[in-house]
């Protein structure tokens, strides 16, 4: 099998889009781009570095370009350095001399835009505004705009709690001891751990709510900052301590996003097939590394060989599980998707939180697959999933690429799904559409 080709001229277009039925078991091999979760993290890492990097590998989609633009409103130099990648160029990122404030900042959709570009506005000189698109205005951020406040940065939110407001940045940002409840999202943990090492004495931070979803996204800030020099004290769960001083600045190698892998792995399982996804790495802080051992509790063999990661069906079919999702939600909506064809029910717990992303993915879930004539149930912090016979009918994407990227797995096996906009996909994977028609194009051997 040789990888799947495509170019970014080959994007995602908007719209309504009629999901591809499988004609049979799937052989195939492809190759995903850059993970936004790194991508994101390693932008701003750079931006506050104490000299230039280059980023090779990223992710050049809705939401990396929103972090790219974002910076340069502060004043950042972002160059393009052609390498040839069908997924576009590396980043060359060049730290200012001093951040510029005096500009607006449209986050779009993208929650690590809004979450982590707040606290490295507050070294900007002049108000720097923070907005995005309207669909991403009920995203939680109030947790995140007190805990700010706690450490000096200057927002005027007019009392809203809520996008948007405006960072009036006076160059700095003092620190110091802050408590925030991160119960709705680990991203604020993450914004305040990337920008602290600049803070003028550091930051000593501590979670207090009841939860903490998505810990290997932290994890993954946590190790993105040791190879920068910035060593994060951990004295207790859910306790943080970084010490002002430099962020180094590196070249950094971005790792293939393997959540966005995951509708394609899991399309092997759907279709009775094989897919294997290239650059797979040995160690890894995304949530997606956990498909390894959550595909395989479903069914599947599961297989490594040469940098690769091979997902086969298994003899028994998909199988029905009870899966606790706190440390990984964003794999939910796939897992949902596959569990829709299981030999019994299925029940997702520890997600509550993904509600509050691009939509209620909770809710948006169960609606769909009821309009399809499954059987799917909301519960407080989950989903209890019910295989029943589906029939094609429209597919409602809700703004959100994870949704859309459901419904197509979910058409692999019933004909006549129809996604109402299958660009939403664009806000990680821009080339989602071409890559799932090369997928099922493959030779079969």
């Amino acid at each position: 099998m040789t990888p799947l080709g495509y170019s970014l001229s080959a994007a995602t277009p908007r719209g309504e889009w009629d999901a591809p039925v499988s004609d049979g078991p799937l052989d195939a091999t492809v190759t995903v781009p850059g993970s936004k979760s790194l991508t994101n993290r390693e932008l701003i890492l750079a931006a506050i570095a104490d000299g230039p990097g280059t980023l090779h590998g990223p992710l050049h989609s809705d939401d990396s370009a929103r972090m790219v633009d974002a910076l340069r409103v502060l004043g950042v130099g972002i160059d393009e350095i052609d390498t040839g990648s069908p997924f576009g160029p590396d980043l060359l990122v060049t730290p200012p001399s001093s951040f510029t404030g005096d500009g607006t900042i449209d986050c779009g959709q993208a929650g690590t835009v809004m979450r982590f570009i707040a606290p490295v506005a507050g070294f900007a000189r002049g108000d720097v505004h923070v907005t995005a698109h309207e669909s991403a205005l009920h995203r939680p951020m109030g947790a995140m705009i007190h805990a700010l406040r706690d450490v000096g940065v200057d927002i005027d939110d007019g009392g809203h709690w809520a996008l948007p407001f405006s960072v009036r940045g006076h160059g700095h940002v003092r620190g110091g001891e802050v408590e925030i409840d991160a119960s709705q999202s680990s991203q604020f943990v993450s914004g305040l751990l990337l920008a602290a090492a600049r803070f003028d004495v550091g930051l000593h931070l501590r979670h207090v709510g009841s939860r903490l979803p998505s810990i290997p996204h932290i994890d993954m800030t946590v190790e993105a900052l040791a190879h920068r020099a910035v060593h994060v004290e951990r004295p207790a769960p859910g306790e943080w301590i970084v010490p002002a001083g430099p962020v180094r600045a590196k070249d950094v190698a971005i790792e293939p996003d393997l959540s966005n892998a995951s509708p394609f792995l899991a399309a092997a399982m759907v279709t009775g097939g094989s897919v294997t996804v290239t650059g797979w790495p040995l160690h890894s802080t995304q949530p997606g590394a956990l498909l390894v051992d959550i595909l395989a509790e479903m069914g599947a063999r599961v297989s490594r060989r040469g940098g690769a990661l091979t997902v086969a069906a298994g003899d028994d079919g998909i199988l029905g599980v009870d899966l606790d999702l706190s440390a990984a939600g964003e794999l939910a909506p796939t897992l949902f998707g596959l569990a829709a064809f299981a030999d019994g029910p299925t029940t997702l717990h520890g997600i509550g939180h993904i509600r509050g992303h691009e939509t209620d993915r909770i809710s948006a879930l169960v609606g769909n697959l009821r309009s399809l004539g499954g059987e799917a149930h909301e519960l407080d912090d989950g989903i209890r999933i019910v295989p029943r016979p589906l029939v094609g009918g429209e597919w409602k994407a809700h703004h959100d690429h994870r949704l859309a990227t459901t419904g197509a797995l979910i058409g692999l096996r019933v004909p006549g799904v129809r996604i109402d906009d299958i660009g939403t996909t664009a806000k990680t994977l821009p080339q989602f559409a071409a890559l799932w028609q090369a997928m099922l194009r493959a030779p079969r051997v």
